[in-house]
C-alpha cells in the first residue's frame, strides 16, 4: 500500500468535499423542482387595485411596444403584458423564470403581479412614463 502523503490527503479531502457539494445540489434541485427550471405555463392574469393604483396583467397577443421587433418573440415578457393605471409597464422574464421591470431592473420577482406591486411602491404615486425604444 502506498504511503499517505500530504498531497494525497488533500486530494482525497477535495474529492470528498466536491462529492458533498454535488449531493447537496442534487438534493436541493430534487426538493425544489420549480427552482431548477422555469415554469412553462404563463402566469395567471390579474386585475386589482393596489395602493390606489389599478394593476393588470395578462397574455399579450402580438401587440405592445415591440410588435415583432428585433427581439424575435415580440416581447421580453414572453407574451405577457403588465399595466399600471392603463400604461404599459415593460416587463421581462428571465431565463430562471423570475421577472423584472424597467422600474425595478435589478430586483427579481416570482410573478408579474409581484413586479407590478413593487413598481407601484417604487413609483410613490408618480405616473408611469412610457418606454420609447428607437
Amino acid at each position: 500500500m502506498p504511503e499517505l502523503t500530504r498531497r494525497r490527503a488533500l486530494g482525497a479531502a477535495a474529492t470528498a468535499l466536491a462529492g458533498l457539494a454535488v449531493a447537496d445540489l442534487a438534493t436541493t434541485v430534487l426538493s425544489h423542482p420549480a427552482a431548477a427550471a422555469p415554469n412553462a405555463s404563463d402566469p395567471a392574469p390579474f386585475d386589482e387595485v393596489y395602493q390606489g393604483r389599478r394593476i393588470q396583467g395578462g397574455p399579450s397577443h402580438g401587440g405592445g411596444h415591440h410588435g415583432n421587433g428585433h427581439h424575435g418573440n415580440g416581447h421580453h415578457g414572453a407574451g405577457y403584458a403588465v399595466r399600471i393605471d392603463g400604461d404599459e409597464l415593460h416587463v421581462m422574464r428571465n431565463a430562471d423564470g423570475t421577472w423584472i421591470s424597467v422600474v425595478n431592473h435589478y430586483e427579481t420577482f416570482a410573478t408579474p403581479r409581484a413586479v407590478a406591486r413593487a413598481a407601484v411602491v417604487e413609483l410613490q404615486g408618480a405616473e408611469l412614463v412610457p418606454l420609447v425604444l428607437a
